[in-house]
């Protein structure tokens, strides 16, 4: 690997400048990528290998980040195992055949990861446009979030459904968590044989659950899909929003990294974590909508407070929102490889 800043600072070596990536970084603050999407369906563009190629490259080509993520969607492992989804503009993800009852669950089929070969495909001509240069990032939904979008049948935002089905039926929402981490654990090592050189966990929703929830209907789940990774040489970056809250439980799962939301000081995180655990983060992503003068200052004020510091990864604590310029997200990458610590 020509730049091994990302891997270095994962498994909590020293670097020289904290390595920089944006979660959504290939997404709609681009015009690049617009250009893509007009022409074809958000579901075509993550099953057709050039095309998810395309679109992963294009921060590499035009922000120049540290490592590339893998285009694809956290669903995909719920489409895989019967879940009819589909993608409208302006709605967001929906699942025609939300799972409700216990037939619903035991119609979810777990021996489905041929259905999902398209992403290796992609994950193969991905690499081939890398060439070495940068490592390539896999990724997969932790089972509560894919969960919560199978029960709600789609976006929620108080996740009622869910909440009463984990705590109205605990055997059964026990059942379908563990279908969900065994096809994801499959489906992280399917992308880790294929030649991605780190994987992401995403837990967009751990948010929802209270410390005693989150133990039991999230934790659980992630450590077990973690235990079943091949991960030699593969760091493993477990990301939830809450994760300011939840970390010391996260580490209980021994991932590589944990990447921490921006409603926390990131060294105090760090300090507070086994040795050997990297953190990544925590810019909030709204301070990219400032002034450019804001973004600089306020990024060397996170330098500066983890200066020092062995296993840091420069990141936003969650997504690039789709209206933030594409200048300033170009700016604050620059603004980061030019820190020297």
């Amino acid at each position: 690997m020509k730049n091994n800043l990302f891997l270095d600072a994962a498994f909590s070596k020293q670097t020289e400048r904290p390595p920089v990536w944006m979660m959504r970084q290939a997404g709609r603050f681009m015009p690049q990528y617009w250009e893509i999407k007009n022409k074809y369906s958000f579901l075509e563009m993550c099953k057709t290998p050039e095309i998810a190629a395309d679109v992963t490259m294009l921060p590499v080509d035009l922000l120049d980040i540290d490592a590339a993520i893998l285009f694809s969607d956290i669903l995909v492992t719920g489409e895989a195992m019967g879940g009819d989804l589909s993608f409208t503009q302006g709605v967001g993800p929906k699942f025609a055949n939300p799972v409700r009852t216990a037939q619903d669950v035991e119609n979810l089929n777990i021996d489905c990861l041929d259905k999902l070969q398209y992403v290796a495909d992609a994950i193969k001509v991905i690499q081939q446009r890398l060439a070495g240069n940068i490592p390539l990032i896999g990724f997969a939904g932790a089972p509560f979030t894919v969960m919560s979008y199978l029960i709600e049948g789609g976006s929620s935002k108080d996740f009622k459904l869910t909440k009463l089905f984990i705590h109205n039926q605990p055997e059964l929402a026990h059942k379908l968590l563990a279908k969900i981490a065994k096809i994801t654990a499959d489906y992280l090592n399917l992308q880790i044989a294929a030649g991605v050189n780190a994987v992401q966990i995403f837990d967009s929703w751990a948010l929802a659950l209270s410390w005693n929830d989150y133990q039991e209907f999230s934790h659980r789940y992630i450590q077990e899909i973690i235990a079943n990774l091949n991960r030699q040489d593969i760091p493993v970056i477990s990301f939830c929003k809450g994760s300011s809250v939840f970390a010391p439980i996260m580490a209980e799962a021994k991932p590589d990294v944990i990447s921490v939301d921006w409603n926390a000081d990131l060294l105090n995180i760090k300090n507070a974590l086994p040795a050997g655990i990297a953190v990544q983060g925590n810019l909030d992503p709204h301070i990219l909508y400032a002034d450019k003068s804001v973004i600089k200052a306020q990024i060397h004020k996170l330098f500066e407070r983890m200066r020092g510091t062995e296993g840091f990864i420069f990141n936003l604590g969650h997504g690039i929102m789709p209206d933030i310029p594409f200048d300033n997200v170009k700016y604050a990458i620059d603004v980061v490889k030019e820190f020297r610590f």
